[in-house]
């Protein structure tokens, strides 16, 4: 039952208030309204093992979002360690991960997601990406527009059509170690790595830039989205479950 009517079910992993201890849900509507705005109908999953379950029958694919949480000291390279504070957001958004990608469901990492999907096929992160940079760009910053070279023949270049994409930016931590189940599809200016794809999956993909911020802006934005939720939709039609009654 991954469709409604004949849209995709997409499930959101929800954010928190990691700043203020964790008490509250807290998630931008902008990646709700782009996944509508893509056809696809935005449901948000809470951190309960009841998620599990629902995304499991439901969804049709999966999107994680921005946060900063936690990660194992063995997701980092030697010497470094996450500062983030712990979140119960951690177990259940790699359970989902890991579900979605054993059973080939289409998958969108946002920043974090990015990191999620990454480090659980074999890389590994800096807590420090400045350190990785020449300092130009100001990654952790709202308001930091910057470049993305696109890698020819990957997933990301198909969907967009460009070589060259302009990005917002708001992560301290980075990919810097990338295994040989990733393909990288566009690194910053200074040379982060901005987007990672799985070839052996159907789609599989993660930004580290916030394309929901930007889907009024840039028409490779809304494409990411529209991508993913058209694969969203093809994969529930394959698998042949019935729809929703509205």
């Amino acid at each position: 039952m991954s469709l409604l009517g004949d849209k995709p079910i997409i499930g959101i992993v929800l954010d928190e208030n990691t700043s203020q201890g964790g008490a509250s849900y807290e998630t931008g509507k902008g990646y709700f309204r782009a996944i509508e705005k893509a056809g696809g109908v935005a449901l948000g999953l809470p951190y309960a093992s009841d998620s599990l379950a629902f995304a499991r029958q439901h969804c049709a694919g999966l999107m994680s979002t921005g946060a900063r949480i936690k990660f194992p000291s063995e997701w980092y390279v030697p010497g470094e360690e996450s500062y983030a504070p712990y979140s119960d957001r951690f177990a259940i958004e790699r359970a989902l991960v890991e579900m979605f990608l054993a059973e080939d469901r289409p998958y969108l990492g946002i920043c974090n997601g990015m990191q999620m999907l990454g480090c659980l096929s074999g890389c590994r992160m800096s807590g420090n990406a400045k350190s990785y940079t020449d300092g130009t760009i100001a990654h952790d910053d709202r308001t930091t527009r910057h470049g993305v070279k696109v890698k020819t023949g990957t997933k990301l270049q198909a969907i967009t059509g460009l070589d060259y994409l302009q990005v917002n930016s708001f992560h301290r931590e980075a990919l810097v170690e990338i295994s040989d189940q990733i393909i990288v599809s566009g690194y910053s200016d200074d040379g982060l790595v901005e987007a990672i794809e799985r070839p052996d999956r159907l789609f599989v993909m993660g930004v580290q830039w916030h394309p929901e911020r930007l889907i009024e802006e840039t028409s490779d934005s809304d494409a990411l989205f529209q991508a993913f939720v058209t694969s969203a939709y093809e994969w529930a039609k394959a698998s042949r479950l019935q729809p929703l009654a509205l």
